[in-house]
């Protein structure tokens, strides 16, 4: 009698233990674990510079999000340098909030031949030449400008139109641009890495 009540107290024991040692091991996990932190925005899969979709970005909570971590995007919102998949969505992704030297404009133009801004990204430096009609020579327009982004070409718009590319200018220089492209035809040169 004595020597089965000892033994079941024995196994009751091992029972109490092992519910214990369970109980710690998942404080120390609950310890530790690093807080979640707000939401931030993520992409969902490696985007392009253009207009951004609410389906590119997932809602995930970070610990430690960076400087500027966008919570929520709006339509119209444009993303100015390509982004990996699972990289953070900050404001100086975004073209509004894209920091422009000071008395620098960002303007959007066409250049004609689009299969030629397939060689140039965000942060290239080109110039840009114009040319009215056929045969004749193109004048250099603009040199040493920066491109902040290249929006996706779309369907509709294809190679016939052009490639849009948006540019750090000056507003004299915007609207040399604008004047030369509502009568000519843009080309681009490219500036060698470190080139002026």
């Amino acid at each position: 009698m004595i020597q089965t009540w000892l033994s079941r107290y024995a196994r009751r024991r091992r029972l109490i233990a092992a519910a214990l040692a369970a109980v710690a091991v998942l404080s120390a996990y609950l310890a530790t674990r690093p807080a979640a932190g707000p939401t931030v925005l993520v992409a969902a899969r490696d985007l392009s510079p253009g207009p951004l979709d609410p389906d590119d970005f997932s809602p995930v909570p970070l610990a430690h999000p960076p400087s500027g971590a966008v919570r929520a995007t709006r339509t119209g919102q444009i993303l100015a340098t390509p982004m990996r998949k699972g990289e953070p969505l900050t404001d100086v992704r975004l073209l509004r909030t894209f920091r422009l030297p000071p008395g620098m404009v960002a303007a959007p133009v066409r250049i004609a031949d689009a299969a030629a801004v397939e060689l140039i990204s965000p942060g290239s430096t080109i110039g840009v030449l114009a040319s009215w009609q056929e045969g004749q020579p193109a004048r250099q327009i603009a040199s040493a400008l920066t491109v902040l982004t290249i929006p996706a070409t779309t369907r509709d718009s294809g190679h016939d139109h052009g490639a849009l590319i948006v540019l750090a200018t000056t507003p004299t220089q915007a609207a040399e641009l604008a004047a030369a492209q509502a009568g000519g035809r843009l080309s681009i040169t490219i500036n060698p890495a470190g080139g002026p």
